[in-house]
């Protein structure tokens, strides 16, 4: 890979081994050697640029969660060593929740919730990056709902839910959209589920038997079970702006093809639905999806949301 350390055998290999050494290993000065210095990091709550934010947050997950570790359950790639990797890196992470921080005071509950990254890489950095966790799974499990959690950061900021643009990726990196195969198959049923939520859209990509986790660490088990789902978020959002920023399908001979996609949601919250009765405020929801592909079927399926970031937009003055 050009402009790469020669030790790493690919994007794969690259983006397992420097995670390992700055999260298992706690090598936080790594952050220095393998991040950009105007790296750009989008949340669902937050942008930052430049290292220091990238090194304080990490600091501060593990003042909460000193064993977190970072199990990875996948990476997908896409982009090339001219115009830039994309890698969206699913992650697993157990952890104690046994430090101040963000979700309150110590409370010795076991967690477990997952995370997607989608990293721009180039030239052996990382130079642009999204990140959604499942902050929901980490509310409920220390015994708060994720409606209360965002009520509390909300107060810390005064009541407001504020969050700048993020800039965009540095050139030549430009987001893939496939037009066609897979990834586009699985987007436009994914759409159009989203845009007709009263409608019953058939589930054609859907596998019968399907296996997917949703916001708040829940499985779903099922077609029916998963469109369920959609149709609470779209009811919720209806007329909803939907944009697809990547979207790419990894092959894999042998195995499930690999679909990532990171996807935002603009529109008012307008009906019932997921949260609840409709409180009329704007939201703009940031969210990447993962999914796995076999004979023209989605058989396991991730979507990655931060709903505590969504209730404190629901929740802002």
């Amino acid at each position: 890979m050009k402009g790469f350390d020669p030790e790493f055998q690919d994007l794969d290999h690259y983006i397992r081994v420097i995670t390992d050494r700055i999260w298992e290993g706690r090598r936080l000065q790594d952050i220095e050697r393998y991040y950009g210095a105007d790296c750009a990091v989008e949340t669902p709550s937050s942008v930052s640029i430049g290292i220091e934010p990238v090194i304080a947050g990490t600091r501060a997950t593990l003042q909460a969660f000193p064993d977190r570790r970072l199990l990875a359950e996948d990476v997908i790639v896409s982009g090339d060593e001219d115009g830039g990797f994309l890698s969206s890196h699913r992650i697993l992470s157990p952890m104690i929740h046994a430090g101040d921080g963000v979700f309150g005071p110590p409370t010795g509950q076991p967690v477990v919730a997952r995370t997607i990254a989608d990293c721009v890489c180039i030239a052996n950095r990382i130079v642009h990056e999204w990140l959604v966790r499942d902050q929901a799974a980490i509310a409920r499990a220390i015994g708060l709902h994720e409606r209360d959690l965002a009520a509390r950061l909300l107060r810390a900021a005064d009541g407001r839910f504020s969050k700048p643009a993020m800039p965009p990726a540095p050139a030549p990196y430009v987001s893939a959209i496939a037009t066609q195969g897979p990834a586009a198959d699985f987007a436009e049923e994914w759409l159009q589920r989203l845009r007709q939520p009263q409608r019953t859209v058939p589930l054609a990509t859907l596998h019968p038997e399907l296996l997917a986790w949703v916001p708040g660490g829940e499985a779903r088990v099922g077609a029916s079970a998963m469109g369920a789902f959609w149709q609470g978020l779209g009811t919720a959002f209806p007329g909803a702006r939907l944009e697809v920023e990547h979207l790419a399908a990894q092959s894999r001979p042998g195995r499930a093809t690999a679909i990532a996609m990171r996807w935002r949601l603009h529109g008012e919250h307008a009906g019932p639905g997921r949260y609840g009765e409709p409180t009329g405020a704007p939201v703009s929801l940031l969210g990447i999806s993962h999914a796995e592909w076999e004979n023209g079927r989605v058989v396991r399926e991730w979507v990655m949301l931060d709903e505590v970031a969504t209730w404190m937009q629901l929740l802002s003055r």
